[in-house]
């Protein structure tokens, strides 16, 4: 049944990361909100089909995309990884509208950086040097 309110879509260019309650804000680009649940496969003895039930779900690897900076905590988790010493971590992705207020969040837990690419380097461009993070998780959930 209708209501009479029209429910805008959200703008997705503002939006905040957040590991373990500390804000990451000047990320380009978040990508990976992606989740599936594997089809089982039943067959049950006399029936011509199967019954299909849900299996595991599994969640996409979240990809966070950033301009360069002095800041290495991000790298200096990866590069923790990298030396056999996984910190796992959970964080939060919050969309904001265009007045700063949350309109979306979504959390993910027990999050480790599986990837690190640095810039692509070119001396005859200006543009920003970017660095991007592939960052594992174990369930991410859209809370709002």
């Amino acid at each position: 049944m209708a209501n009479g309110i029209i429910n805008e879509p959200f703008p997705n260019f503002n939006f905040l990361v957040e590991l373990d309650g500390v804000t990451r804000a000047a990320f380009h680009e978040c990508s990976g909100f992606d989740s599936s649940v594997e089809v089982i496969e039943y067959n049950e003895g006399g029936s011509l089909s199967s019954l299909k039930m849900p299996g595991r779900v599994k969640y996409a690897n979240l990809m966070l995309k950033r301009g360069m900076t002095d800041d290495m905590e991000l790298y200096n988790w990866h590069l923790s990884v990298v030396q056999g010493q996984t910190v796992r971590k959970n964080g939060s992705i919050l969309l904001l509208d265009r007045a700063g207020n949350q309109t979306a969040r979504w959390d993910f837990t027990q999050a480790w950086p599986t990837k690190c690419t640095g810039p692509d380097l070119n001396a005859e461009d200006s543009k920003i040097a970017f660095d991007s993070y592939e960052i594992v998780c174990t369930t991410l959930l859209r809370v709002q």
